[in-house]
């Protein structure tokens, strides 16, 4: 899924949605660090959709969403309980998130949940068709991921770069492959080791003693 910057301030406020006004602010993340920093991350299916009114902000304008009824088919993080809906602002310009409704389509989604227990998904949050992943990212999502949750991985927007910490692990693809869909980002994870630093670990197998113990990162 696409990542969006916002439409003024202003411009929000004004078409009733100024709770927007910093969700589409952000930069590509690797799916791993969008794993650690999402409330909820499922597989599911799009089964119906509408346009709904969820209150009205503090200038008296409807707060309008879209409202995805979904079939949880798979939760690798988040509440207890299955999740039958998922609500995204009504417009890209919004930040809101186009998905197909049809029931066909299996997705993975990221996103976070609300005061009122409600999950919220927006442009910057983590959302691919299930078939797009690779197998690498499949078997990943849950303890491969939730393992590198200490660690943090940092885009590389332009060389050169480097880390400033051992946690730390250098994502390179949009300066090496010009997409944050790469090899990093299909293929490794960063996995803390038992000295505490971060590394790079390619495949979809549990790693070996010999990498967790490696002394240096």
């Amino acid at each position: 899924m696409s990542r969006s910057r916002c439409v003024p301030l202003l411009l929000l406020v004004l078409c009733g949605a100024a709770e927007f006004a910093e969700a589409c602010s952000c930069s590509p993340e690797h799916p791993q660090q969008a794993y650690c920093n999402a409330d909820v991350v499922i597989r599911a299916k799009v089964v119906g959709q509408k346009e709904v009114v969820t209150g009205n902000d503090v200038y008296g304008y409807p707060i309008k969403m879209i409202r995805y009824d979904i079939k949880q088919i798979k939760m690798f993080k988040g509440p207890d309980g299955d999740i039958d809906a998922i609500f995204t602002g009504p417009s890209s310009a919004l930040c809101g998130v186009n998905l197909e409704s049809s029931g066909q389509k299996e997705y993975l989604i990221t996103g976070n949940m609300d005061s009122n227990g409600t999950l919220r998904i927006n442009l910057c949050d983590y959302i691919e068709s299930w078939e797009s992943l690779s197998l690498t990212q499949k078997k990943s999502l849950g303890q491969r991921y939730q393992m590198g949750c200490d660690c943090k991985v940092i885009q590389c927007p332009t060389i050169p770069c480097s880390i400033n910490n051992p946690t730390e692990c250098l994502w390179t693809d949009w300066v090496l492959e010009g997409t944050v869909q790469g090899t990093q980002a299909q293929h490794y994870t960063c996995i803390k080791r038992s000295d505490s630093s971060c590394a790079w670990y390619r495949g979809s197998t549990p790693p070996k003693r010999e990498f967790m113990d490696i002394e240096d990162p």
